[in-house]
């Protein structure tokens, strides 16, 4: 099926896009990458120290408790969902769990820049998602965008090098995993509260970490290390409810591109905190990525001037 085709399933009825939804979800996303960026490099420093699953579940407590108080300024939440937004919310949550697990993994073993890099695909996923799915069209010079960053992803992982292992594997298939929990996110109607779809997703991550880290076992953490899962779970749900805030203002093919931001603030955390540094070819495959990101942007600005 071609990426081109205008398909929309039925039961989808997205809100009309309003002036300025583009720059406020640009604007979400980028605070969402930095929590969730800023979130990654805490959580692979203290699970040096403490099981990876315990860490997840105390993060998690951390981040339910500092959605409550969020939530107040929304009206508080709530948590009856509406008919239609209980099997997007499966969706979601599936994505939310299976990203979560993979992704944790993969931080644990793999330089915090390269697992970004790896994850720089997703973007071009969701937007061609969104392409098939919700109707947003994406000419040939976008779709030519997209192809150049594909590139890119495979030039930072150089296939057949001590980059692509089994652990790069898995950071795709926790991009992939991102992908659905993103899309599913776009079929809550507004009425459903980012807080309220954020709090659910806690929950549910909270609970697969607990049941989990009964076969790692616990080790008493220290203050410090209390400390930094707090503010790591601060990070995180900035990260939580601006990207599904993001997801659902403006446009996906205009937002999700500065997901990108991602990368410059994970080879910047990673070289500063645990001293790696990216090596040429992740540049170079960093500069098509990123490039082909702006020119989406650029594009989309100048479409949306003819409209």
């Amino acid at each position: 099926m071609s990426p081109i085709r205008r398909v929309r399933p039925a039961s989808v009825t997205p809100e009309p896009l309003q002036p300025g939804d583009n720059l406020r979800g640009a604007g979400l996303m980028i605070l969402s990458m930095m929590g969730f960026t800023c979130n990654d490099a805490i959580i692979k420093f203290v699970t040096q120290d403490l099981p990876l699953y315990q860490v997840m579940t105390l993060r998690g407590l951390s981040v339910m408790m500092f959605l409550v108080f969020v939530t107040r300024a929304q009206g508080g939440l709530r948590l009856r969902l509406p008919a239609d937004a209980r099997w997007p919310m499966v969706l979601r949550l599936l994505g939310e769990v299976g990203s979560t697990l993979l992704f944790l993994n993969a931080l644990t073993r793999m330089a915090i820049a390269d697992l970004t890099a790896v994850m720089q695909s997703l973007p071009l996923v969701v937007m061609l998602g969104a392409a098939l799915f919700f109707n947003e069209t994406l000419g040939w010079r976008r779709l030519s965008a997209v192809g150049v960053g594909l590139l890119g992803v495979l030039v930072i992982l150089r296939p057949g090098s001590g980059t692509f292992g089994i652990w790069a594997l898995v950071a795709l298939g926790a991009m992939l995993m991102v992908a659905l929990r993103d899309l599913s996110t776009r079929r809550f109607r507004r009425d459903v509260t980012s807080g309220t779809i954020a709090f659910y997703a806690a929950v549910t991550v909270t609970v697969t970490g607990f049941v989990l880290s009964m076969g790692q076992g616990w080790v008493m953490p220290g203050p410090g290390q209390i400390a930094l899962i707090l503010v790591g779970a601060g990070f995180l749900t900035v990260g939580y409810v601006c990207g599904v805030a993001a997801m659902r203002v403006g446009e996906i093919s205009a937002v999700t591109p500065f997901r990108y931001t991602s990368l410059l603030i994970a080879i910047v955390i990673g070289f500063v905190l645990f001293g790696d540094f990216p090596d040429m070819w992740t540049w170079i495959g960093a500069a098509l990525v990123v490039g082909a990101g702006i020119y989406t942007i650029w594009r989309e600005a100048k479409l949306g001037r003819r409209r």
